[in-house]
């Protein structure tokens, strides 16, 4: 409530949730309260009151909105985020169960509109993507377990056409459904990348650090030192404009690596995901581009409209990164992630380092990272957030299967985690698609040159901005950090 009545009455206008719980919205003319992402027609500013509870809302007189339910959000329930998330669980439990979006749309009980728009909201996804994803996530599944047909496979993963599965399969996995089955037994492969993919722009990200300890650069050869579920492992890439093979080896440390049965998580399906997500397969560059176009922006995506957003390898390293970078220049927060790196990751016997397990960040105490020009604050928080995850209160892996909006809440509730943090690890290492750095000062000084402002924008006037990426706006991110930068060699 510390916010003017002029700037909450803009988060309304923008269905803002990071608002939701914050204030409520007092509509006098009809007697309901809201939350301000409330998608009902905005009312005028003259007949609004902002309230900092329900409680004071409802003695104004009020009642609270039956659409979108703010005293259900008070006291920490959301019934209609619950009902979204148990439909999406069905549809990725059994997508042939749901033959088309028809089908999801009689199975939610909203309509149409409704539910495109809570997809939107809560998966950052409409409903006919997380149907196709759960349906080639289900296939892939089928492949490293079963020694049925493709054929069979795609029938009973929803597809009616085997064209249409080979077409999806490959678009988001870089592979044939039969190659991506041979990952059970073999440690190198080759992902096949799109038509006119920005090769500069993947070894700009790959290089980025040039003194990186976890990674090594040389020409098209791309050399990652890996955290896997059985252990240390190496990844080399050697990259083309149409394809990149990869080569996985599992390094050799002083206590033996830990042996997994499941097939769906062995190594080389885990350097798989790595590398799809470094390439950015499943990100939909060319829809950006073409909303770019409709927005009279061209120039922002000219000559790198398949440009991607490189996932980090995992969710903990985009995590401390998150925290890392934090209100430091992007060198700065290189120079100390080598350093943490160097004192708790795994040195290798090519001279990389894999990088830590959150057991061994959680082991330090913050005088250990003082040395090291860590703020106390930056070294505190490292430290209590390994911990957290360390000793499973923050589960890493249950993140990926959240909505967007419960994995937010989840982040944003951790002491060390702003708005800023939570969206560039969402962003980067969950790969949502809709998130914005919110205060990054590459967004503000890129959206200050593509849209000729006479000043940055602060973070309201961004938010505002923003808005008309969506609901690609971490693609729009990338582009903006990209676009005062020379084009990449």
């Amino acid at each position: 409530m510390r916010m003017s009545h002029a700037k909450m009455y803009a988060r309304l206008l923008e269905s803002d949730a990071t608002c939701n719980g914050r204030f409520f919205t007092g509509v006098l003319t009809t007697g309901i309260y809201c939350l301000p992402s409330c998608k009902a027609r905005k009312p005028k500013p003259e007949n609004v009151r902002f309230f900092p509870t329900c409680e004071a809302a409802r003695l104004a007189g009020l009642r609270a909105c039956r659409k979108c339910h703010p005293d259900d959000f008070a006291r920490g329930a959301d019934p209609v985020l619950a009902d979204v998330e148990a439909l999406v669980a069905e549809i990725n439990a059994a997508p042939a169960l749901f033959p088309d979006v028809r089908t999801v749309v009689r199975r939610s009980g909203f309509g149409p509109t409704r539910l495109f728009e809570l997809f939107r909201q809560h998966y950052q996804r409409t409903p006919a993507d997380v149907l196709l994803r759960a349906r080639i996530a289900g296939a892939c599944r089928l492949l490293l377990t079963s020694d049925a047909g493709l054929l069979k496979i795609a029938a009973s993963v929803g597809f009616d056409a085997s064209s249409a599965f080979h077409e999806n399969f490959r678009r988001l996995t870089g592979m044939t459904p039969a190659s991506f089955r041979d990952l059970r037994t073999n440690t190198a492969f080759t992902l096949h990348l799109p038509e006119h993919y920005p090769l500069g722009y993947l070894r700009r990200a790959l290089g980025r650090d040039s003194q990186s300890l976890t990674e090594r650069l040389e020409g098209n050869r791309c050399t990652l030192a890996l955290r896997l579920c059985v252990g240390p492992a190496v990844l080399a890439l050697e990259l083309s404009p149409d394809k990149v093979h990869a080569h996985l080896e599992l390094a050799t440390v002083s206590s033996p690596p830990a042996q997994s049965t499941d097939a769906t998580i062995s190594p080389a399906v885990e350097a798989h995901a790595i590398t799809v997500g470094l390439v950015g397969l499943d990100q939909d560059s060319a829809a950006f581009s073409r909303l770019a176009g409709k927005l009279g922006l061209g120039r922002l995506v000219a000559q790198r409209t398949e440009l991607r957003i490189a996932q980090t390898p995992s969710i903990f390293e985009g995590l401390l990164w998150s925290i890392i970078g934090q209100q430091i220049n992007f060198a700065f927060a290189c120079t100390l992630r080598r350093r943490l790196v160097e004192l708790t990751g795994t040195k290798l016997a090519n001279g990389l380092y894999a990088p830590p397990t959150p057991a061994a960040v959680a082991a330090l105490e913050p005088g250990d990272l003082l040395p090291l020009q860590f703020s106390r604050s930056k070294a505190e928080y490292v430290i209590s957030i390994s911990r957290l995850v360390a000793n499973g209160t923050l589960d890493l892996a249950a993140l990926r299967t959240m909505s967007a909006t419960r994995a937010e809440r989840t982040l944003l509730a951790i002491r060390g985690l702003g708005p800023w943090s939570v969206n560039y690890l969402m962003m980067r290492a969950l790969g949502f698609p809709d998130c914005v750095p919110l205060g990054d000062t590459g967004v503000t000084s890129g959206l200050q040159s593509a849209l000729k402002l006479e000043t940055r924008p602060d973070i309201d006037a961004t938010r505002r901005l923003m808005a008309m990426f969506s609901p690609y706006r971490s693609l729009a991110t990338a582009h903006l950090w990209q676009f005062k930068q020379p084009l990449p060699i």
